[in-house]
């Protein structure tokens, strides 16, 4: 049995999850970002009993198949984006990698995402590379073009527009700002 999780979006949650459920009882055969094997399937009373422990940890089980499969938009972007998986084709833009897993039509998956999430996939896509780009620039080991690079931008102004656009300062301030923050991958 599968079971759908919300909010899980690095190696830390996979691990949470897993320990509460085993701690449950439950044997857990895979666990990945948003998605949890289970060898056998748990009752309807017990489903509550794990959704009541998942939200005390910040998580939430997801029953519907739509909004299961926004989950899985945001997984596979998630793990592109900030976990550099590389399950994207060098030639392939964004629309066409969700098409290749997902099996969906890319406006079927944007309207769903869009109406779920009260913001585009292009707004979330870029959300999640700035965060990146966050990253990289608060542990100041590449250099801007290398980060332009490594996430695909057509060039460093393009980068560093797209910067100044979400946060309202350039990749520059923001490096040597002291309140410099970061969002939590969930609150995208």
């Amino acid at each position: 049995m599968t079971l759908t999780v919300r909010n899980m979006v690095c190696d830390r949650c996979k691990r949470v999850v897993r320990d509460e459920l085993e701690q449950m009882g439950f044997v857990v055969k895979r666990v990945e970002l948003g998605e949890v094997d289970l060898e056998t399937p748990p009752s309807a009373q017990t489903i509550e009993a794990i959704r009541h422990r998942l939200q005390e940890n910040g998580f939430d089980l997801v029953d519907d198949k739509k909004q299961s499969l926004v989950e899985h938009i945001k997984v596979l972007l998630i793990n592109e984006v900030q976990h550099l998986k590389a399950e994207r084709l060098p030639t392939e833009n964004y629309s066409t990698f969700l098409e290749r897993k997902l099996g969906y039509e890319y406006s079927y998956l944007s309207g769903l995402f869009s109406s779920s999430e009260g913001q585009t996939l292009e707004k979330y896509i870029i959300a999640l590379k700035i965060e990146k780009v966050k990253e990289w620039l608060q542990y100041a080991e590449l250099t801007l073009s290398e980060i332009a690079w490594r996430l695909s931008y057509s060039s460093v102004q393009h980068l560093s527009n797209q910067f100044r656009q979400v946060t309202g300062q350039t990749p520059g301030q923001f490096r040597k700002s002291v309140h410099a923050s970061r969002r939590n991958l969930d609150a995208i």
